[in-house]
């Protein structure tokens, strides 16, 4: 049974075995938990490349060096690999893990590769673009916030001033004030 059905199917087990009836909510919530991996946003990217063949591959363990300890300089987990035919040579030392580095470095080297070859088609060269693009997008939202955070302040800034100056005008008797009923406005003097 495919991996995606399995809590579908431990649910409908304890539903037939159990009296108590679940409502559809609780089932559409749970089936919404299990589905939720094809239900995410899709992006056209493309496939991450593969690795080179290992008749490519020249690989070395290094001592690492940096943060880390003691552990890091005296164990040799630094992995080192150098594609023959380009004479890349990429270098990981990500993880205390041997193993792990390995993965990573052959997934560098075929980054690598994989930008060479195809350019602006390459699979980092698209994701670097998308979040580029993301990144202004959320610039742009920013700035657009903080101009209207800063219009809405000169405006309420303008209107005290105002309100300020009649006050002061009034005091003074700039103004003529006359009886609404004459239907005349406020004239200065």
């Amino acid at each position: 049974m495919p991996p995606l059905l399995r809590p579908l199917r431990s649910l409908l087990a304890l539903r037939s075995t159990s009296q108590r009836t679940l409502s559809a909510p609780t089932l559409a919530l749970r089936v919404s938990f299990c589905t939720s991996g094809p239900l995410l946003k899709h992006t056209n990217l493309p496939p991450r490349p593969k690795p080179p063949p290992e008749e490519e591959i020249e690989e070395a363990f290094l001592k690492g060096s940096g943060p880390g300890g003691q552990k890091i300089n005296k164990t040799n987990s630094a992995v080192q690999l150098k594609h023959i035919p380009t004479g890349l040579v990429v270098k990981s030392q990500a993880t205390r893990s041997r193993s792990q580095n390995r993965k990573i470095a052959r997934q560098l080297l075929a980054d690598k590769l994989d930008q060479i070859a195809r350019g602006d088609q390459s699979r980092s060269a698209v994701v670097g673009e998308f979040k580029r693009k993301k990144k202004a997008s959320s610039a742009k939202k920013s700035r657009r916030k903080y101009r209207k955070l800063e219009e809405e302040k000169a405006r309420a800034a303008g209107e005290e001033t105002l309100e300020g100056e009649e006050e002061v005008d009034e005091e003074d008797g700039e103004y003529e004030e006359d009886a609404p009923d004459e239907g005349k406005s406020n004239v200065p003097r």
